[in-house]
């Protein structure tokens, strides 16, 4: 399949769950490889945060990410329903803290994203192929979950309260085509003695019982429940037969445990890519999902280094030569990390560094045991990845790439003379005004020996 967007915007305005604030909520299209990003308009340089599970600050009671000194919460039923209609990239622009809880669901945001229409795009959509079963136990809770290999998505969902009023349950999605009518509808859940814990802590202001099902899990006498509808600002308040604390029916009967399933999703959409594969959760909950969430995406990351192995023929043809190199670069010897270019498309590229003896650096680093300093590892890296960046600028040989951070570094393997150093760099966003944030990953043969993020800016050279 091919990636999507939507093909026009859309807006909703509702109120925060927790705050109670009213804010709106436009989604936009964007261009492939955007993925999911959240832009809070309200602030003066409207600062965007990307739908990364690294991001995650809190999961009390919702998902909250933050990058920077900015934040935005309550994500986790948008994102579900991104990836129940199978978009794949966003922009959701935010003119507050949190997302608008609606009526407590993700159809809401369904039905906006049914109304503005699906966009397919040119780029191929990557999946996260489970090939071997990965699991996540909380010891304490009981909490479990497991990606088991599959053909699609599906997942499964156990919950259980030790509550005689709400037995344990079960959920199921057998195809994303069932999200729709089957996990989207369903509401958000809370039992009668965290409502009022919440209450207290000045938390949940725009909740009410159009967008959470509150559950009885204790007796309670007319007179107290005539005290909550006071504080809840309704005329009435009863206890149904399901112990349910409203006059609403349940759009399930498992509805609380369907609801769940929705929250998995949501959660495990900060992986940044869709799963092809089987989720089984048992009692899961936000804080469970996202430290399950960060290990998928560990095994993602690994897997897909693995799998990119380049193939360096030294017969084949070169992309660039040094000859090429050094009309985009200013580097010149004995800091021309690059060789040649063996591969270069608009989000990759393959350079190749030959470690000889001859190397100048080696009679002072380790001389009676020779090894490539890691940090020149990465400056090769760097230089690979400018040629990157810079490979399509106008007026080129009048541009350089600067360094502005380097994260999740790791050498693992040592470089030693007589290696050939295969250094392969893919941007991990398109670029945007100048910035560039790509995944490096240094190879010798198929073994990784370095990776890292790198992120770069493009800036126009002074001349005198």
């Amino acid at each position: 399949m091919k990636q999507t967007t939507i093909q026009h915007p859309v807006s909703l305005r509702g109120v925060g769950l927790h705050s109670g604030k009213q804010v709106t909520l436009t989604i936009k299209p964007a261009v492939a490889g955007h993925g999911y990003r959240f832009q809070r308009v309200d602030l003066d340089e409207q600062p965007v945060i990307p739908a990364d599970v690294k991001l995650v600050i809190s999961t009390h009671r919702s998902t909250t990410l933050k990058s920077g000194e900015v934040q935005v919460s309550t994500v986790e039923h948008v994102l579900s329903a991104l990836y129940g209609c199978n978009i794949d990239n966003v922009l959701l622009e935010i003119d507050g803290p949190e997302m608008p809880i609606m009526d407590g669901t993700a159809m809401p945001f369904v039905q906006a994203i049914q109304e503005a229409g699906m966009q397919e795009l040119e780029q191929d959509r990557e999946y996260f192929d489970i090939t071997e079963p990965i699991s996540y136990r909380d010891e304490v809770t009981g909490t479990e979950l497991m990606a088991l290999p599959a053909d699609h998505f599906e997942a499964t969902v156990m919950i259980d309260f030790n509550s005689p009023v709400l037995g344990p349950q079960f959920a199921s999605l057998n195809s994303i085509d069932q999200y729709v009518g089957e996990i989207a509808p369903c509401r958000t859940f809370v039992f009668l003695h965290e409502l009022e814990k919440l209450m207290e802590m000045g938390l949940i202001k725009g909740g009410d019982f159009d967008n959470a099902i509150v559950i009885a899990d204790r007796t309670m006498e007319q007179d107290e429940l005539d005290v909550l509808a006071k504080k809840l600002g309704k005329p009435s308040i009863k206890i149904e037969r399901e112990g349910v604390l409203n006059t609403l029916k349940l759009h399930f009967p498992n509805e609380p445990a369907r609801h769940k399933l929705l929250d998995v999703m949501g959660d495990l959409a900060l992986i940044g890519k869709p799963i092809r594969g089987k989720i089984v959760a048992t009692k899961p909950g936000h804080t469970a999902n996202v430290e399950f969430a960060k290990i998928l995406k560990k095994h993602y990351t690994e897997k897909r280094k693995l799998v990119g192995v380049p193939r360096y023929d030294p017969e084949k043809e070169a992309v660039l030569d040094y000859a090429g190199i050094m009309q985009l670069l200013p580097h010149r010897y004995p800091f021309l990390l690059v060789d040649k270019i063996i591969e270069l498309s608009e989000t990759h590229v393959v350079g190749v560094k030959n470690i000889t003896m001859n190397e100048g650096l080696f009679q002072g680093h380790f001389p009676n045991n020779p090894i490539f300093p890691g940090v020149l590892q990465i400056e090769a890296m760097a230089q690979t990845g400018g040629i990157l960046a810079l490979s399509n600028v106008p007026d080129k040989g009048n541009w350089d790439t600067y360094f502005l951070k380097i994260d999740n570094t790791r050498f693992k393997a040592m470089v030693r003379p007589g290696d050939t150093l295969i250094l392969k760099l893919e941007l991990l966003e398109p670029i945007r005004r100048g910035i560039v944030h790509m995944q490096g990953t240094a190879y010798v043969g198929n073994k990784i020996v370095s990776e890292g993020e790198l992120t770069a800016q493009i800036v126009r050279r002074n001349k005198e």
